[in-house]
């Protein structure tokens, strides 16, 4: 019998051996289908977007707009000025360009300005960045504009790959070493993670080809954090849970199978939970943030495929010799352990829960005060930790040219009202000049120069009055007014999907824990955390970081990820304390068993997701360290402060009425549930 579950166990490995095979032509295609150019990140619906679409169908395809920069601080000299009209010359000569540049000096002489624009790359990325470089190996001044911007974006998108995972694997790594002290466990769940993240990546590849979903490098990224975070995870629970089961079961198999089937609905739950939460996202009218929807949701589910399939298998395998030197011997008992930090939390909260819900709940509240503190919407020139060449272009322009529009914004327009767009145009306020570019199609390209700053406010108020005063049919759209747009359709999303995400979470909640209180509490938990987490990101974003703004996507997306990860933490918890309850103990003391005999274990859970999470603090783009800090504080908010003494405390003081309005807050028909034999699934 034991040789035949064996074979069971390798005939499991033989079938990833063929999924991962079959997936690897998929995964490798990923990186192709990867698009970070701006209109894979605007709005769907919005005006900007419909002249990054139109413009791309104008003769010559979408135009590559550069701006060349020529700067000596002590005021530019006749020479300096005959090179640059050599090199720009140059440029025309080897490029075709839209119009010829014309040289724009700035007031105090230091500074000139060309204004370069190419539809020879068109929609290629590839050729975008040749030219790019053909441009900037040509002259020798700075190149900025938003070309380069999206060339520039580009090559850090790129270069986060490799290091973001390099990273991510060394601190699972330490910490599973720290957890485990084993010089061989640490390596299974984490090889099991590197395979749910190339399996990931492979399915991920088939969703963008079969429903055409936005794939970009910030959603690549997070899913493969997800994937190591989320899947260490639940790792940490079925080892802990496997390790206990050896001790009671003479075959690994057996134990396994009883350890699968103690904590997988747990696990199950809780990552049914996130995947869900994560899929709200579709809802987002945000293309960046609608395409990380089902990413986030491929990592989880991944994630979770792999690590109740192969881990076990490869654990069985393994057998008992894995966990040297602690081997769980069978009939052995674990070595006397002291009296644990959980334990001592759960008997502060179970003898003040009262003090403590306040205290703890006027914590959070103090630190999301802090939301006040945040900087404003992030600039383009600021959305990098370092600063590459197109950034220092477009700072020198800013200083040199301070009441004057460096940046066009572009206007399409139907090709029979174009004059007559033309000339409003030139007659709104705040634009500075108008000029008639490309036709085809039925449309005509408008560009125009504003007399302030790019993404000033006033620029701001010049976008919004000439979409007035141009009305429908007519778009108004360029780099300004596509982060005038993101930031208008990230408050919309919040609008439709914070609301959405709670209550399919509730709903989750509610099926699973049958009641309604209690995931009240756990939602109404983890929204709390969320707001602090986003107070001490207000605290520290710009006095310790540097950050210049904060990212419009932020307040959404770390509201998405702390829900659905924090009520994951929850369910583990909620699931163990209403095993207790069903095995007759009264809510007070579940609770604080359940604390006790899980604390350990979510609080590792915890640990390592935060970390995870923290990786992305490092990278060189100001989106995602500020999302990965905020999640990565409100991760370890909820492990260490919520889930331990918030939800412990209001589960003390409401006894049997957080299970209201299910069976177990009648003392009565719990108690009978409980002499009826029902044994609890532990944790």
């Amino acid at each position: 019998m034991e040789g035949r579950k064996r074979i069971l166990g390798r005939g499991v490995l033989a079938l990833w051996v063929i999924v991962i095979a079959l997936a690897a032509p998929l995964a490798g295609k990923l990186g192709d289908v990867q698009r970070d150019r701006a209109v894979d990140y605007l709005p769907a619906s919005a005006a900007s977007t419909q002249v990054a679409k139109i413009t791309e169908q104008l003769p010559g395809g979408d135009s590559t707009d550069l701006v060349l920069v020529y700067h000596r601080e002590g005021g530019l000299t006749p020479e300096d000025r005959a090179t640059a009209a050599r090199e720009v010359g140059q440029v025309a000569a080897e490029h075709p360009l839209t119009s010829a540049p014309q040289a724009v000096p700035s007031e105090d002489g230091t500074t000139l300005l060309y204004a370069v624009s190419s539809t020879e790359p068109g929609t290629d990325e590839a050729a975008r960045d040749a030219f790019v470089h053909d441009v900037r190996e040509t002259v020798s001044g700075e190149v900025g504009g938003p070309g380069a911007l999206a060339t520039d974006a580009g090559e850090v998108y790129d270069s986060l790959d490799g290091p973001l995972l390099y990273t991510t694997v060394a601190v699972v790594a330490v910490l599973l070493i720290l957890i485990y002290r084993s010089p061989f466990l640490w390596l299974v769940p984490l090889a099991v993670a590197g395979i749910a993240d190339y399996l990931s990546m492979a399915v991920t590849y088939a969703l963008h080809q079969g429903f055409d979903i936005s794939v970009s490098g910030q959603s690549t990224g997070v899913m493969t954090i997800l994937v190591f975070g989320a899947g260490t995870d639940y790792a940490l629970l079925l080892v802990s849970r496997y390790r206990e089961e050896l001790r009671r079961t003479p075959h690994p198999y057996d134990a396994m199978t009883a350890a699968l089937r103690g904590c997988g609905p747990a696990v199950l739950a809780s990552s049914g939970t996130v995947a869900l939460g994560m899929l709200c996202l579709l809802a987002a009218d945000m293309n960046s943030s609608r395409g990380m929807g089902p990413t986030a949701a491929v990592g989880v589910l991944c994630a979770l495929v792999a690590m109740t399939t192969l881990l076990p298998a490869l654990l069985v395998v393994l057998g008992r010799r894995v966990f040297w030197p602690l081997i769980p011997a069978y009939g052995s008992e674990p070595k006397a352990a002291r009296r644990s930090l959980f334990a001592a939390m759960g008997s502060s909260a179970g003898r003040r829960p009262l003090a403590v819900l306040v205290t703890g709940a006027a914590a959070l509240a103090a630190l999301a005060l802090g939301t006040l503190n945040l900087p404003g919407a992030l600039k383009q020139e600021d959305s990098f930790s370092s600063t590459p060449e197109a950034v220092a272009a477009m700072k020198t322009l800013a200083a040199a040219y301070p009441q004057t529009g460096t940046q066009p914004i572009t206007v399409v327009a139907p090709t029979a009202a174009s004059a007559g767009v033309l000339e409003t145009a030139r007659s709104t306020q705040g634009v500075a000049k108008a000029e008639r570019g490309r036709s085809g199609d039925g449309w005509t390209e408008i560009s125009v120069v504003a007399a302030h700053p790019p993404q000033s406010p006033a620029e701001t108020a010049t976008i919004r009055e000439l979409r007035s005063a141009l009305g429908d049919g007519v778009y108004v759209g360029g780099p300004s007014a596509e982060q005038l747009d993101m930031t208008d359709t990230d408050a919309r999303d919040r609008g439709i999907v914070v609301p959405l995400v709670i209550v399919v979470v509730l709903l989750v909640l509610i099926v699973l824990l049958r009641s309604l209180v209690a995931p009240l509490i756990l939602v109404a938990a983890v929204v709390a955390v969320w707001g602090a987490s986003l107070g001490i990101g207000g605290l520290v974003f710009e006095s310790l970081f540097g950050f210049e703004g904060t990212d419009p996507g932020l307040a959404l997306l770390s509201f998405v990820f702390l829900v659905a990860l924090g009520v994951d933490y929850g369910i583990f918890l909620m699931h163990r304390m209403r095993e207790e309850c069903l095995d007759g103990a009264e809510p007070g003391a579940a609770a604080l068993t359940a604390l006790r005999t899980t604390g350990g274990v979510i609080a590792s859970a915890g640990l390592v997701l935060a970390a995870t999470f923290a990786v992305l603090v490092n990278m060189p783009m100001v989106q995602l360290a500020e999302l990965g800090f905020v999640i990565a504080v409100g991760v370890l908010l909820d492990t260490f402060l919520v889930r331990t003494y918030l939800v412990t405390s209001a589960s003390v003081l409401l006894g049997r009425k957080v299970w209201w309005p299910g069976p177990l807050a009648d003392k009565a028909r719990t108690r009978a549930g409980s002499d009826a034999g029902r044994a609890p699934a532990r944790l």
